[in-house]
């Protein structure tokens, strides 16, 4: 008997092992040859930028973004925005120096006509377009080397002079303020909050959560943190209508609620599948085949710069893992310290999940109702007198 009972036990720990196996091979054709075959489009990128195109945009409305200069100078990339510094210096060096020629020319300051010794210029030792514009480049970025300098013989000299002096701290200002607001925009912040790689789904508190990790790269906080998500898929109206990229609130919460995150460690951010959820008719069958996005955003204000801040990411169906919970990343060690190791960040532990939400409910209203009693209104409980009809 004892022999059979261990044979007995072998042949289960195959049958469970081979049915592991066969799962992990299931999944990984899927999302080897239907996954990663079909390229979903994106509206938003892992590193959270907007795949978006805007098309047949009038001229007018071009045209705005013309009015509006200082924001179009600091969306621009860095190369375009380093050759607008320069040629917006270079060019109004050499703009004023062609001014500055040009007062000579008439004056006659130039060797070409052949000054008289008590010939007073307008500006002293110009003698070409050359020494023009490097007294032009003196005058702007205030330099003022002493060999060349404007006399009060030209009222026109003197009016070009503070013109340019004026124009000079425009230019110095906008082209500055613009450089310094690229380099200090909250949006480079956002480079040090990551999420995890995959969504994973499973079972939190007894409810089939979706889970998300997201982690702080500075020890600086991220006060007022306040985290939610948007599911976009395509929907058809009951009158006929198709919206694609239609928007579904999705609520995260953490333990201690979604707003005012204490968020100096790793969290992780779970939304509950309830029957208000999108994810409440998926299983883990047909996940790979739904067809959205899932939008994550986390809001905060960067606590050394007093600056809002926005990090988000998103998640396609192949990125969401069913029955896997993430693998633990914060620890304790001798000394007293918490150490967060980053190498288990997107590590994920499969566990036993249901695979659906569906049936996780079912379960347990079949539970409850074992639990319970349920009285029949309509059963009578009539007393029979039993009486012996037979006389001996």
């Amino acid at each position: 008997m004892r022999e059979s009972a261990s044979a007995g036990l072998l042949s289960r720990e195959i049958r469970v092992l081979t049915e592991s196996m066969f799962k992990r091979l299931r999944k990984w054709v899927v999302t080897r040859f239907f996954g990663h075959s079909r390229q979903r489009a994106r509206l938003v990128s892992k590193d959270g930028r907007c795949n978006i195109e805007f098309g047949n945009v009038e001229a007018q409305s071009r045209f705005i973004f013309f009015v509006d200069i200082w924001t179009t100078v600091l969306d621009l990339k860095w190369r375009y925005k380093m050759t607008i510094f320069i040629t917006a210096f270079l060019g109004s060096w050499f703009f004023f120096g062609l001014l500055w020629y040009a007062v000579a020319y008439i004056h006659k300051d130039l060797p070409e006509f052949h000054p008289s010794a008590n010939h007073t210029p307008c500006v002293e030792n110009i003698n070409g377009l050359t020494s023009a514009f490097l007294f032009s480049l003196e005058t702007q970025v205030t330099i003022g080397y002493g060999f060349r300098c404007v006399t009060e013989q030209c009222a026109t000299a003197i009016f070009l002079l503070i013109f340019q002096s004026i124009l000079g701290v425009v230019v110095n200002s906008f082209m500055c303020g613009a450089i310094l607001a690229k380099i200090s925009r909250p949006k480079k912040r956002a480079k040090t909050i990551t999420f995890s790689k995959n969504a994973v789904i499973s079972k939190r508190g007894g409810k089939l959560c979706l889970l998300i990790r997201v982690a702080n790269l500075r020890k600086s906080l991220l006060i007022g943190s306040h985290i939610y998500g948007k599911l976009l898929k395509t929907t058809v109206t009951p009158e006929g209508e198709t919206i694609i990229l239609d928007q579904i609130n999705i609520n995260f919460v953490v333990d201690a609620g979604n707003e005012n995150l204490f968020f100096i460690s790793p969290l992780t951010i779970y939304h509950v599948i309830d029957h208000n959820s999108p994810f409440f008719h998926m299983a883990a069958e047909t996940l790979i085949q739904q067809d959205f996005e899932l939008v994550v955003f986390l809001d905060g204000t960067v606590e050394s710069t007093s600056a809002t801040c926005q990090v988000r990411t998103s998640y396609v169906p192949e990125e969401v893992l069913w029955g896997y919970r993430f693998a633990p990343i914060v620890s304790k060690t001798k000394e007293g310290k918490y150490r967060v190791d980053f190498h288990n960040f997107s590590k994920t532990v499969e566990v036993e999940t249901p695979h659906c939400a569906m049936c996780l409910y079912n379960e347990k209203d079949a539970r409850a109702r074992m639990k319970r009693g349920y009285d029949n209104p309509n059963f009578i409980l009539s007393e029979v007198n039993e009486t012996d009809d037979t006389k001996m």
